[in-house]
């Protein structure tokens, strides 16, 4: 039992659910410490923060990211030094663009921020941007090196710092939104320090970025970069269309709540998603075309079973999640035209639907074809905020963007499937029987396992 324990605790899907498990938690926990010290108004202006902060995120680092994991793994080690090098040149880059855009815009329209939900966002995110590169690239780096234990460490450092520093603030502090923000500063600078002098972030190897190396990485990059976007807003632009609705702040607020919630499901989702992406992207370097559909099929199976058994537990026990999270000022708003549960419940089907819109994506990323997953995220993300946009102008209901969030997912699993399907032929059934497959071999070591301890005592 010892051996089988070792041994999955050293495999990679562990690691990296592992990985994964702790920034959810401790963004969890820290998330409801949050909502329940906060003033609804200020509370809100941290969502916007943290929500606007992950488009640029998503922004720079999505030009480089599923670049790098994809062509770093057949690379030599002298290619390898060469892309990482490009990675950290390109990175800089757009963070040092994207860091004037948004100063910019902050000096222009000054007075209207100030404002706003968004003037911690504008203020302080651009000095964020560039304390918060080295630990992001080592992530980036030690992924497409599929080196799990490492990323585990520096999710670990990040996340469980500040939430140490939260639990703090509740006992003893008690700071402002502000000073809350200096905090997040402090503790970013302390893990791009500790990857820095570890030399996960591949910065020594910037000299080594060459012409072709860019090119490379932003060939593909150009594509992907739309396709994390577009991800990325799909999970956010439900917050800022709602910050500028007759819905007002305390609605953003509110609505984060549910939002966050969906974070238990993207655990598993992104664990998975981030060991399955290399290795079909292997197989497809390979030639391995029956590989791939193998993996694909493995991996959305799985997963879509994990998520029935996970979302039928947050439908269940809907108002207690809400009351763990932010207590009772939020279930009993009396500004709120809408029950906080429902909107929970209605989330916690759309977490059916993520693992094979998610895999499908990864499918085509994986094969070569970063263009056709750009246009299906866009696809989605038009539909999301065509719906939003009627859901709070016209019905102002949080509902209906809750469901428009079903509509637009299930438009992403129905144009993934049909653009896989031009590559090569997939099949719901063998989805579902797969995943069967996966279950019941899991559980045939476990049987075996229990018959060998319990002859080994006799």
């Amino acid at each position: 039992m010892y051996q089988i324990i070792a041994k999955i605790v050293k495999e990679d899907n562990f690691l990296s659910l592992a990985g994964n498990l702790v920034i959810a938690v401790l963004g969890l926990s820290g998330f409801a410490l949050l909502a329940r010290s906060l003033e609804p108004e200020n509370f809100a202006q941290w969502v916007i923060f943290i929500s606007g902060g992950s488009l640029v995120e998503m922004l720079r680092f999505g030009i480089t990211n599923n670049a790098l994991v994809r062509f770093l793994s057949g690379a030599s080690k002298g290619q390898s030094e060469k892309l990482i090098g490009s990675n950290v040149l390109i990175s800089l880059t757009s963070t040092a663009i994207i860091a004037f855009i948004l100063v910019l815009v902050n000096v222009f329209f000054k007075d209207v921020i100030s404002q706003s939900v968004y003037k911690l966002f504008f203020a302080w995110y651009p000095i964020l941007t560039f304390i918060n590169l080295p630990w992001n690239n080592a992530l980036i780096v030690l992924q497409a090196k599929m080196e799990y234990g490492k990323i585990l460490w520096i999710k670990a450092i990040n996340s469980g710092l500040f939430f140490l520093f939260l639990v703090l603030n509740t006992i003893v502090f008690n700071f402002s939104v502000l000073q809350l923000v200096w905090a997040l500063l402090l503790v970013n600078s302390i893990t791009s320090l500790i990857s820095v002098f570890k030399g996960w972030d591949g910065l020594i190897f910037i000299k080594k970025a060459n012409k072709k190396t860019n090119s490379t990485l932003l060939n593909f990059g150009k594509y992907s970069t739309f396709t994390l976007i577009g991800t990325n807003l799909l999970r956010n632009v439900d917050l800022i269309i709602i910050s500028i609705s007759p819905l007002g702040s305390a609605a953003v607020a509110l609505f984060s709540i549910p939002l966050k919630l969906t974070e238990i499901q993207q655990i598993p989702l992104r664990s998975f998603a981030a060991t399955a992406f290399p290795k079909m992207s292997k197989a497809s370097l390979e030639g391995n075309v029956q590989e791939v559909k193998n993996l694909f099929y493995s991996y959305s199976g799985a997963l879509t079973y994990l998520f029935v058994f996970i979302s039928l537990i947050i439908f269940i026990f809907a108002e207690q999640f809400v009351i763990l999270v932010s207590g009772y000022q939020y279930l009993n708003l009396e500004s709120a035209t809408l029950n906080i549960v429902t909107l929970v419940r209605i989330f916690s089907v759309y977490g059916i639907l993520l693992p094979i819109d998610r895999m499908t994506g990864i499918g085509l990323d994986s094969i070569n074809k970063p263009n056709i997953n750009a246009i299906k995220v866009f696809i989605m993300l038009a539909t999301n905020i065509i719906g939003d946009f009627i859901s709070v102008f016209v019905f102002e209901s949080l509902e209906m963007v809750a469901i428009a969030t079903l509509v637009f997912t299930g438009v992403g699993i129905g144009l993934g499937s049909y653009f896989l399907n031009k590559e090569f032929k997939i099949s719901s059934i063998e989805i579902f029987k797969t995943g069967n497959k996966f279950y019941k071999s899991i559980w045939e070591q476990f049987v075996r396992s229990s018959k060998k301890i319990k002859f080994s005592k006799h």
